[in-house]
């Protein structure tokens, strides 16, 4: 079974999915749906109890819903309740909330748009603009977002064919990289931008991304050379790849006398771009 695991944007809120190429079938994150219903400070807890209820009353279409591994805040994939199209619209159904109705018809669209994107997959790629578009980023940080997204996958593809596990050794790896280059780990980091939940590179600026994208793709390049069949080989290829990262960023800052790595994360950016605009006007 392929799956793809992908985030989908309603209303400015975030829902994870995983699409089954096999099933030709969306999964949806119930954790997710229920925060944008019901607007809970838990919705987990919040699932966790309707569950209960449900179980109760022998709505076994519902609460007999499959887990799937999904990317959480720290960046690692955990299992998770998810349900199909089906079980979600039942789902909707034992949940009081305004927005149940345009969140079917917006279930129905993604339905509707991956059917298109498979017959054309550059689609995908407007999909992913015009979501980072809606939440305010420039179409210069946009681009370069997209195309850290297809580097770090042909990272992971590499790290893949060499036997690698997803999880432990991809986020090892993945500190690697961010330490030796930035100096910080991942989490690191996330509490030096005032991050929580929020994803690292989406919050990172241009010059931030670019020096990653370096690290990541040189990182590969090297793999796909040294051909590396041990874990602690990969380590040392990792610290290569970003090692090249590393002496572009210090030769950056000492031309311009600026750091790379800043606190700066989306929120502080976009205000200064609305201040911008309102001085502007």
């Amino acid at each position: 079974m392929t799956q793809q695991n992908a985030i989908k944007i309603f209303e400015e809120k975030k829902v994870r999915t995983v699409w089954d190429s096999d099933k030709e079938e969306w999964y949806f994150s119930i954790v997710d749906v229920v925060a944008v219903l019901t607007d809970s400070p838990n919705p987990r807890n919040y699932w966790k109890v309707l569950k209960h209820r449900l179980i109760k009353e022998g709505n076994e279409s519902v609460t007999n819903c499959n887990q799937l591994k999904m990317p959480s805040a720290d960046g690692k994939y955990y299992k998770t309740d998810v349900a199909d199209t089906e079980q979600l619209f039942r789902l909707i159904q034992s949940i009081p909330s305004p927005k149940a109705e345009p969140f079917k018809l917006w279930m129905a669209q993604v339905a509707k748009e991956r059917l298109d994107q498979m017959q054309d997959p550059e689609l995908s790629i407007e999909q992913a603009m015009r979501d980072y578009k809606r939440l305010g980023y420039s179409d210069n940080w946009i681009n370069q977002r997209l195309k850290s997204i297809e580097i770090r996958k042909d990272l992971t593809d590499e790290w893949k064919r060499r036997g690698l596990q997803e999880g432990v050794q991809f986020a090892t790896l993945t500190d690697i990289i961010y330490k030796t280059w930035a100096g910080k780990t991942a989490k690191e980091y996330k509490q030096f931008k005032g991050l929580k939940k929020e994803n690292l590179r989406d919050n990172m600026t241009n010059k931030e991304l670019v020096l990653n994208m370096l690290a990541e793709l040189s990182t590969k390049e090297i793999s796909e050379v040294q051909q590396p069949t041990s874990f602690d080989e990969h380590v040392d290829v990792a610290r290569q790849g970003s090692t090249i990262a590393l002496n572009a960023r210090l030769e950056l800052e000492r031309k311009t006398g600026q750091p790379v790595v800043t606190p700066l994360n989306a929120r502080d950016v976009l205000e200064l771009r609305e201040e911008a605009g309102e001085g502007e006007e």
